[in-house]
């Protein structure tokens, strides 16, 4: 970092973090209108990134991201400043350096960036530094969807009604593009390999809404992929979920609920942290899992006898993505056929899918486990091959991710379905408190 630059110069920072796009983005929108010259700052937060592989498919995609940025920056003559550390190094370094008025960024609602906003505001404050959050990954957030007693919901039926009502009520609009404002200055950009990282092989797929007129007839259908892609983009906010909304149409009414689960889960973490690592509800707290490392290893590669389980498991390994509807199926697998800790097959889907997003991720495990708030009960117990029967008849799906399907290479079942599911009802009443 250039030390003293533009020392003389008061300047405000946006801060890009799950929100990588310079159209209808809230908190940048804010900075711009400050009426000062606004640094665009993205950090490669090493707290975060030291724990991913070289070449992670998130961060190639990140990175694709900002390059878009900077160009877009680059013609208004300024630049992306991209700096790579822990966040607190890195503002330390830069108020240093700038004279920086004000910090404005949108909010982020999961356990680690709340303590690190937290810490970062009071340490910003102290040094006469404004840090200004705004909502914009969420259409609600934090407490503007409650119950009549003013506690947050943990059943998804009402929330989603109070959400629609008060959506209907006062929907948000769609903000412009920022062409201009920006800090006249020009920073490196680095490359992957600058940063530590390598491309990845695997690509995240532009989104595409075309499929919606068929979307509630076609979702469940794994072999079409006739699905949007778009939680990735919504993930590190390419798109801003007002802009996909508001493109939405009354038919769109099964699309929409989608959207609302993630909202739910969100407001979910939010209100209880705890789950994170925990049981949502405690009396499920007395489950004996198995835990076999042996039969985790064998969901993990895909080599169950179970084709719709294997066929989901290898489209994971080999593109950082799995259908939602398998996604039921592999991890309800491993909770109930198998009695694993759903915490295990949360943290190995955490590593792989693209669309990490940790409220959906842990909500939707718990949701498989019997754990979680709205649970299913823990006596629904999908069997995986009337799953396959009623959603991949044909085994296109099936084929298309097991070449040996079929032939003796193939394995034969790890486990009867009728003794798991006896195995699962006794151990899960075992462990049941009250």
């Amino acid at each position: 970092m250039n030390k003293k630059a533009h020392s003389t110069e008061k300047i405000n920072v946006f801060w890009f973090r799950r929100d990588l796009r310079v159209e209808d983005n809230t908190a940048l929108a804010k900075a711009i209108s400050s009426g000062f010259p606004v640094m665009a700052l993205f950090i490669f937060d090493t707290e975060i990134i030291d724990e991913l592989p070289a070449d992670d498919a998130r961060i190639s995609f990140i990175h694709q991201q900002l390059q878009k940025i900077h160009k877009h920056l680059v013609a208004q003559k300024s630049s992306l400043h991209v700096l790579k550390g822990q966040p607190r190094d890195v503002w330390k370094e830069l108020i240093d350096s700038f004279q920086v008025q004000a910090v404005y960024a949108n909010k982020d609602y999961e356990p680690y960036a709340i303590k690190r906003d937290r810490e970062l505001g009071e340490w910003l404050e102290s040094r006469g530094t404004g840090f200004h959050l705004f909502k914009d990954q969420v259409i609600f957030e934090e407490g503007d969807v409650l119950k009549e007693d003013g506690k947050p919901y943990t059943v998804y039926t009402p929330y989603k009604r109070k959400w629609l009502e008060k959506f209907q009520g006062a929907p948000p609009k769609v903000g412009k593009k920022a062409n201009n404002g920006f800090l006249k200055h020009s920073f490196p950009f680095p490359s992957l390999e600058d940063l530590g990282f390598t491309p990845s092989s695997i690509t995240v797929p532009p989104y595409d809404l075309s499929h919606l007129k068929d979307y509630p007839k076609m979702r469940d259908l794994p072999a079409p992929d006739a699905t949007s892609h778009l939680s990735p983009h919504l993930r590190f906010g390419t798109v801003s979920i007002r802009q996909i909304i508001a493109g939405l149409g009354p038919s769109d009414e099964v699309f929409l609920s989608e959207l609302i689960w993630r909202e739910f889960f969100m407001q979910i973490l939010f209100h209880f942290p705890q789950v994170v690592d925990q049981n949502f509800k405690a009396k499920y707290d007395g489950i004996d899992w198995l835990n076999r490392e042996e039969d985790f290893e064998r969901w993990c590669k895909g080599k169950t006898g179970f084709p719709m389980v294997d066929a989901g498991m290898r489209q994971l390994n080999a593109t950082g993505y799995m259908h939602n509807r398998v996604r039921m199926v592999t991890a309800g697998f491993l909770c109930k056929h198998l009695l694993i800790d759903w915490r295990m097959g949360e943290a190995y889907f955490a590593g792989k899918l693209l669309d990490y997003e940790l409220s959906s991720n842990n909500g939707n495990w718990q949701w498989a486990a019997g754990t979680g708030c709205d649970a299913a009960p823990y006596f629904r117990i999908f069997n995986p091959e009337s799953q396959l029967k009623k959603f991949d008849p044909d085994l296109e799906y099936v084929k298309r991710w097991i070449p040996e399907y079929g032939t003796p290479e193939y394995p034969e079942p790890m486990i009867d379905h009728t003794f798991a599911r006896e195995r699962a009802l006794e151990t899960y009443r075992k462990g049941m408190r009250n």
